[in-house]
């Protein structure tokens, strides 16, 4: 006998319907399973072996096949198990077969029956009809159930789908959680940070309009604590970035058991001995890296000089297009990226080329080596660079406090309404992705400012990619003073941003 079982899997942040089918005939007892599946999917066969046994259920004796369908695309994961097991069960008359084709089934068995959770479950009710339910892990219901038009049931065990198919149970379905704006609390606040006013107006302008931005100074002034209160001033995210972020980390198997929905737009902060792998995503079945898992917020990047080569390499796609694509053999997956890249350097190996108090140890060689470990590409998409000074002692050691991160975050979301209403027909919604027609729409300065940045061109040699940034980056400071047009003051202001490559790097 045949029997078929609805069921799903994801390919990248995207998902397609799998069809599950199960033939029982006689011959010598063996379970095969074909379908182009990976290890994980062969594997379920002891575990479903063991679960329908643990369940009170004789496992059939006879040549058992199993095909998922469609047999051309690589199947990975122990989601299989519950439908697997299902079909089998549905073969041998045990559970109705007609009910299977009613619901797509999902979720790994444990030996004794137990439904433990999978990744992606998001992802899947997401993009599959919602016209037809789900039945999933418990765990994983409330991560589906985000899907507003999805209807998501939640079984524990294996008994309880096998009696809710013979209709001697009724599984609860998942409520779905109403979408909440920013609750997050943090621990951490800018009055806390002293002195440095031009690195946090700096910080503040990268934030208002999307922007890059890479902190140059010696160890200790405080480079990293500034980078760590971003997340204090940052919008809040609407339900649709919500949603899309959560489907990345679900996908990547972030999301903890009974997890909801992401909330907080996400801050990475990776090691700089990160490989190039893990930066950009990949392996066999390709998986996000730190790049898209950084998808709607912040990506930091400490010690930036110290990464190796070809990871800051694949940073220059992600901040020019916003997405990260990753090709293997025998597929190519498209991941979203649009960060907000903040890094952090020494101008020097020993750190102290910049300080004024303390003597630099390097040569000129070794001060030329290490700067160059970035690449000009990659300094050209970063919009700002700030140099981050020591603080003298009296800074340190006053009482003073500086202006909190609540106060900065109005004024950001005043300036991000504004950009809002300025690109509500356009596919981006802040000024760091202007395309050149909108910048010679939106961002062009008056008279004065035009000659202004003729001049720093000439003088300072910046690229064409450097002008578009300055342009992008005056038009986040006239947003931020609530003016229409770009004067000499907001040109000049967005050129010292950019003076620091060519002071360091000459």
């Amino acid at each position: 006998m045949i029997a078929k079982v609805r069921s799903a899997a994801t390919l990248g942040i995207y998902a397609y319907s799998v069809e599950i089918e199960v033939d029982v005939t006689s011959g010598l007892p063996q379970l095969n399973i074909v379908g182009l599946p990976d290890v994980s999917v062969k594997e379920s066969k002891e575990r479903v072996r063991s679960a329908i046994r643990n369940c009170g259920y004789m496992f059939p004796p006879d040549k058992i096949t199993v095909n998922l369908a469609p047999a051309n695309i690589k199947k990975e994961g122990s989601a299989f198990d519950l439908p697997i097991a299902l079909g089998i069960l549905a073969a041998s008359d045990i559970v109705p077969a007609d009910k299977l084709e009613q619901y797509i089934f999902l979720g790994e068995l444990a030996l004794d029956g137990t439904l433990r959770t999978f990744n992606g479950a998001v992802v899947i009710a997401n993009n599959l009809s919602p016209s037809v339910p789900f039945v999933f892990p418990e765990a994983n219901a409330k991560e589906a159930a985000l899907e507003k038009k999805a209807t998501v049931y939640a079984a524990r065990h294996l008994n309880d789908v096998i009696q809710f198919l013979k209709g001697d149970l009724n599984l609860e379905r998942q409520p779905t959680v109403p979408f909440e704006a920013d609750a997050i609390k943090y621990g951490v606040d800018f009055f806390e940070v002293k002195g440095q006013a031009l690195a946090k107006r700096a910080l503040e302008i990268a934030v208002a309009g999307g922007h890059n931005l890479l902190f140059i100074g010696p160890p200790g002034s405080g480079k990293s604590m500034l980078a760590r209160r971003i997340p204090t001033i940052l919008p809040p995210l609407t339900f649709e970035e919500a949603l899309e972020i959560t489907k990345i980390h679900s996908v990547a198997g972030l999301i903890e058991n009974g997890g909801g929905l992401i909330r907080a737009r996400p801050f990475r902060s990776p090691h700089h001995s990160i490989s190039a792998v893990a930066l950009a995503g990949g392996g066999s079945w390709p998986k996000p890296g730190e790049i898209s898992l950084a998808h709607g917020g912040v990506l930091f990047l400490d010690e930036f000089p110290e990464y190796r080569r070809d990871a800051l390499e694949c940073l220059r796609g992600p901040l020019e297009d916003g997405e990260i694509s990753i090709s293997r053999a025998k597929m190519r997956l498209t991941y979203p990226a649009q960060i907000m890249l903040i890094a952090a350097m020494n101008p020097c190996p020993c750190g102290h080329l910049s300080d004024i108090k303390k003597a630099c140890r390097c040569s000129l060689g070794q001060i030329h080596k290490y700067q160059q470990r970035i690449s000009g590409p990659i300094l050209d998409r970063i919009d700002l660079h700030v140099e981050v000074p020591p603080l003298p002692y009296p800074s340190l050691a006053g009482d003073e406090f500086s202006e909190d991160s609540a106060a900065i975050r109005s004024r950001i979301l005043n300036c991000r309404q504004i950009q809002a209403d300025r690109y509500r027909t356009s596919p981006h919604k802040v000024n760091a992705t202007m395309r050149p027609l909108d910048i010679k729409t939106h961002a062009q300065p008056d008279p004065d400012g035009k000659k202004l940045l003729e001049m720093a061109m000439k003088e300072l040699r910046l690229s064409a990619r450097a002008y578009y940034k300055i342009l992008k980056i005056a038009r986040t400071i006239a947003d931020l003073a609530e003016t229409q047009s770009i004067t000499t003051e907001h040109v000049a202001e967005a050129i010292q941003y950019r003076s620091l490559d060519r002071q360091w790097w000459s």
